[in-house]
């Protein structure tokens, strides 16, 4: 039982280890995203941070056009961002889960 729990513990802080390293991991993939049109496209990296803005000049002409275009693809581009960033950490935290005897039924239904 003893050496089970310390297995375990050892699976848990090895797991932990490599989600702080998906973590750094995500700050150096890169995403791109644009709008419909492609008058604006911005990079942001997996864990979020927005790296580029590209504006098309005729954007610059009309505020309102550049504000909404600005909203709807920088959500995208989080949104984009976040499916692939929770993907990732999901993936190492179930890789490493320790095999806990009926854990995977409680956890499926």
């Amino acid at each position: 039982m003893f050496g089970d729990m310390m297995g375990m513990m050892n699976k848990i802080k090895e797991t932990q280890r490599k989600v702080e390293e998906t973590k750094e991991r995500l700050k150096t993939v890169l995403l791109d995203e644009q709008s419909a049109d492609g008058l604006l496209k911005v990079t942001i990296t997996a864990s979020r941070e927005i790296k580029n803005i590209e504006i098309a000049d005729e954007l610059l002409q009309d505020k309102e056009q550049l504000e909404d275009y600005l909203v709807l693809t920088l959500n995208k581009a989080v949104a984009r961002a976040t499916e692939v960033n929770e993907a990732e950490l999901a993936a190492v935290a179930k890789e490493g889960m320790p095999d806990i005897p009926g854990m995977n039924d409680m956890l499926n239904g």
